[in-house]
């Protein structure tokens, strides 16, 4: 039997904040648009900010779907599933909307991940979160799986980027600056990193 929350707190957010990887879904408007659904992973990009918000930071990726779907109708569900222990599955409905580097927020907000160093990752964004709906069903079906460890693949491969080449790099890719339906995707170029986001030289 799935159930509803209120908010995001006690076991409910404990169980959140331990997973290791989770799932976003978005779609536009448009009735034969590409609906996206994104696995989401790298130990510390997630945050509960309170108990109807939640935030993840937006990396340097092979497209801009799911940015662009929120600046369109911001509209997002995100997913959790128990790989291991108790089966459960997780589900936070809502409005989301991308918070970029140049945004008055954007400092403040990344203070809420102080378990990652998002310099080598090429950060775009920021995705803000307010919960609409927040339930929880049974999961059994979900098979038990092991975690590991996180890929370094991704550091390595943006660690050597800076704002100015990330930016070259966003405009010969398709589907950044905009979606695969042709929705405003990624702000091109790139608002350069707030001086207080960057770490001590």
């Amino acid at each position: 039997m799935g159930k509803t929350h209120d908010r995001i707190d006690g076991r409910l957010r404990t169980f959140i904040e331990e997973q290791p990887v989770f799932f976003t879904a978005t779609a536009p408007l448009s009735g034969d648009g590409t609906i996206n659904l994104s696995p989401k992973g790298l130990k510390g990009s997630f945050a509960v900010i309170d108990e109807r918000t939640v935030a993840y930071l937006d990396f340097a990726g092979s497209n801009a779907e799911t940015v662009a779907h929120l600046r369109e109708n911001g509209r997002i569900t995100l997913m959790w599933c128990a790989f291991q222990g108790p089966p459960n599955i997780v589900r936070v409905h809502g409005r989301g909307e991308p918070v970029f580097r140049d945004d008055p927020r954007f400092t403040d907000l990344l203070r809420h991940f102080p378990g990652i160093d998002p310099t080598p990752h090429g950060l775009r964004a920021i995705i803000l979160v307010q919960a609409d709906l927040i339930r929880d069903t049974c999961g059994y079906a979900v098979p038990f799986m092991t975690y590991d460890e996180d890929r370094d693949l991704h550091g390595k491969r943006f660690a050597r980027e800076d704002d100015a080449s990330l930016s070259a790099y966003f405009t010969k890719k398709d589907h950044i600056a905009q979606s695969i339906d042709g929705l405003p995707g990624l702000p091109l170029p790139l608002p350069p990193t707030p001086a207080q986001a960057r770490p001590p030289v």
